[in-house]
């Protein structure tokens, strides 16, 4: 068991610690709440994880992942737009104090990224592009071979790419934002519009939840479009038209070998998959001239920012 390392996934709910081989395996795990006080409380949480895990294995790293921008030097949560009290905080710092290890802080898309990258749907891929698709839309990419974060550690925002002049409000501050239009809360609004225009075909969508538009859930959504509800799989395709156009204009910037679309609205699977891989095609600039990527669905599901932070904690 040489060369152990230690991965943290942070999220608005938990804090899920995890002890990772070199071959990417999982050897035990630790969870805890995520206090909604966030700051000092959170990071004795993420300490107290860490101690949990190291009682049982011998690490030599750790590696932390957080939604929001972290510092170039890997150390400082710039911006944690869903956990409190964490804006400019040097959490390798915090940490350091306590565990007297090597400590690596990385945006948990680009996390997910390099764990795919390496052990995931990527493996022997130099150059990818991961997609995250959520609530939001998340983004990483491996240049030759490393992870590529930019000059301040903050590329690959996908999510936010203006792509409707004047469109729906982002929780960014912008407008037209891509994850407007391409994510899971965009599905949700895809399916709302069309119930609007026909409220009668919508009422079996309603009665799956307690009969208000707020009360559809995203696997009300998956199930009914997998049983053929017409407004249902026509807010599938929708999102996977948005999804494709914004990937098959990425793609002529990045030009990656593969692109990786992990997230919970994946698990939709040819759902989204089908009209997405459609919609690259469709839009790709110089059609039939560009290289097509190959296009896979992440293999690590919720374990990829887990697996791919303690991969990089331990280089």
């Amino acid at each position: 068991m040489e060369n152990l390392s230690i991965g943290v996934d942070i999220g608005g709910t938990k804090v899920l610690g995890g002890v990772v081989d070199q071959t990417g395996n999982i050897l035990t795990t630790h969870r805890e709440d995520t206090p909604k006080a966030g700051g000092a409380e959170l990071t004795e949480v993420i300490i107290g994880v860490i101690q949990e895990l190291l009682a049982q294995y011998p690490a030599k790293s750790v590696g932390i992942s957080a939604a929001g921008f972290v510092s170039s030097d890997r150390q400082t949560m710039l911006a944690t737009p869903n956990i409190a009290g964490w804006n400019g905080v040097n959490l390798k710092v915090e940490i350091s104090r306590e565990i007297d290890l090597p400590v690596v802080i990385e945006n948990d898309a680009n996390a997910a990224a390099w764990g795919e990258a390496v052990y995931g749907a990527g493996r022997g891929e130099s150059e990818l592009m991961m997609v995250t698709v959520g609530t939001g839309i998340g983004g990483g990419l491996v240049n030759n071979g490393a992870l590529y974060r930019g000059a301040f550690g903050v590329a690959a925002e996908f999510g936010h790419m203006r792509v409707v002049p004047n469109g729906h409000l982002c929780g960014c501050g912008r407008l037209g934002c891509f994850e407007q239009y391409a994510s899971g809360s965009a599905l949700h609004r895809h399916l709302v519009e069309a119930i609007e225009k026909d409220p009668a075909g919508g009422a079996s969508l309603l009665a799956r939840g307690d009969g208000t538009i707020e009360g559809i859930k995203g696997h009300h959504i998956t199930d009914a479009a997998r049983e053929g509800d017409p407004i249902a799989v026509g807010a599938f395709n929708t999102t996977g038209d948005w999804l494709g156009a914004g990937i098959a204009s990425l793609c002529v910037i990045v030009d990656p070998a593969c692109v990786v679309i992990g997230g919970g609205v994946v698990e939709a699977g040819d759902l989204l998959m089908v009209p997405t891989r459609a919609a690259i095609e469709k839009y790709m600039p110089f059609n039939g001239k560009h290289p097509a990527p190959k296009v896979s669905v992440a293999e690590l599901g919720n374990d990829a920012g887990l697996v791919g932070v303690a991969d990089l904690a331990r280089r």
